[in-house]
């Protein structure tokens, strides 16, 4: 079957039941995506399907067929960062980095949505990513500051 990922249009040779976590790091080598609990609960492994952030370990790898998926590697534009990552990197925001993939990319399907969030709304948004450190606060923070960088650029 063929997925667009990242904007290229990449054969894969796997089960349509297969995980799309499991393909993404195992097949494709996109291994930004992370695992983390693979019941979809912590957020680790989130990608966009069409712009909608989706949990990839719960995620048949047919679900994507004939969508646009955008991993992390894909977020940026070329040597520019997606305003989420520029304002992840500004914040200082990681600490063991596990969950950021998972973080930036439900963030940025967040933004997309809701381009002028408060931290409240950001909270709620991102409730269900987890992340072991805590490093919640600046997370939040980050979100706020990627959204008035989106603004910037357009």
């Amino acid at each position: 079957m063929n997925l667009e990922v990242n904007g290229k249009v990449l054969a894969v040779d796997s089960p349509a039941d297969e995980m799309l976590l499991w393909v993404l790091r195992d097949e494709l080598g996109l291994t930004g995506t992370k695992f983390g609990c693979g019941a979809g609960i912590c957020g680790s492994c989130t990608v966009h399907l069409d712009g909608v952030a989706t949990r990839s370990c719960v995620t048949p790898v047919s679900a994507a067929v004939g969508k646009k998926l955008t991993t992390i590697e894909g977020l940026g534009s070329g040597d520019r960062l997606h305003p989420v990552q520029q304002a992840f990197i500004e914040q200082q925001v990681p600490q063991c980095a596990w969950c950021m993939s998972g973080q930036v990319m439900t963030a940025a399907a967040f933004i997309a949505q809701s381009p002028n969030p408060s931290e409240s709304d950001v909270e709620a948004a991102l409730s269900a990513n987890y992340c072991r450190c805590g490093c919640y606060t600046r997370i939040r923070t980050a979100v706020v500051r990627a959204a008035a960088i989106q603004k910037e650029q357009v």
